[in-house]
């Protein structure tokens, strides 16, 4: 394993894999300093995800980290949590079948400003299975042909909730079947525009920003020509060797950038409960890469 960086005296940053993922020890959450907010902020842009294992969090606590990071938001389309508006429930009963966030994805990228970061929080997780898996959206568009990194410099997509949260929607069809609580809407087939591929305003590299639940079109493309390049483009985006895998242990807490990785929950826990907690940090307008 990587030799930890000591980013302080205490907060430890250990590369946890070749294409992302960090765990950061020696921090208490709940008691983070400014600094400690600058140090994890600073291993999000180097490692896009992060994890810091052993926390013990209420949910002011947080939510009150959720601020420092930039300000909680609200998540449309699910049911918060009685009491705290910002922060959702994500939880698979024993006995279900179904579970939230199983596709590759890219957290409210149908809004016009989505969340910057992600912030998860374990209750309980099964011994086995559960994993959450994150791919590298720089990665991804620094290993496409020239050509078509050229060719997508120009080019806005089209996203909308709409397939997934829509009334009469995936979600709507299958809300019965899940604890996780959806509220489907007809307002959710709005549209929203972003660059096909956007520069990350803390590092200044250029990712792609496309996913296969949100990212409806090309802006401008018939629908043949759109989906055969962007069929083509969800598959390469999330290619094995752009991947890091998290194995949850209650009391973990995980951090991701959502302008330059996708992710993705795993389903094979069945007859196993897992519960988690999820607040998102307030963002800005995708802005385009420059050539």
């Amino acid at each position: 394993m990587p030799a930890a960086v000591h980013t302080r005296e205490r907060l430890h940053v250990t590369p946890a894999g070749g294409s992302a993922g960090a765990y950061i020890t020696g921090v208490d959450v709940a008691k983070a300093s400014a600094d400690d907010v600058a140090a994890i902020t600073k291993a999000l842009n180097d490692h896009l995800v992060v994890a810091l294992p052993g926390q013990n969090l209420s949910l002011e606590a947080m939510e009150h980290f959720t601020d420092q990071l930039g300000g909680k938001d609200i998540t449309p389309y699910v049911k918060p949590v009685d009491g705290h508006p910002f922060a959702i429930r994500i939880l698979k009963e024993k006995h279900e079948k179904l579970n939230f966030a199983n596709a590759w994805h890219t957290d409210l990228s149908y809004l016009e400003a989505p969340p910057r970061f992600t912030v998860l929080y374990c209750l309980e997780t099964p011994e086995a299975g559960g994993d959450t898996v994150w791919a590298n959206q720089y990665m991804a568009f620094d290993t496409l042909s020239s050509g078509m990194r050229d060719t997508l410099m120009g080019l806005n997509a089209v996203h909308s909730a709409g397939p997934a949260y829509g009334t009469g929607g995936y979600l709507d069809g299958v809300k019965d079947k899940m604890s996780t609580k959806i509220e489907p809407s007809k307002e959710a087939y709005a549209e929203q525009s972003h660059p096909a591929v956007i520069e990350h305003p803390g590092t200044g590299r250029a990712a792609l920003y496309l996913n296969p639940v949100y990212t409806q079109r090309i802006a401008g493309w018939s629908k043949a020509e759109s989906d055969g390049v962007l069929g083509h483009l969800f598959r390469h985006s999330v290619n094995e060797n752009f991947t890091w895998r998290l194995k949850w242990a209650k009391g973990t807490l995980a951090i991701w950038d959502n302008r330059s990785t996708q992710h993705f929950a795993l389903n094979d826990y069945h007859g196993h409960r897992r519960e988690m907690v999820r607040t998102s940090v307030k963002g800005d307008k995708p802005r385009a890469a420059r050539a």
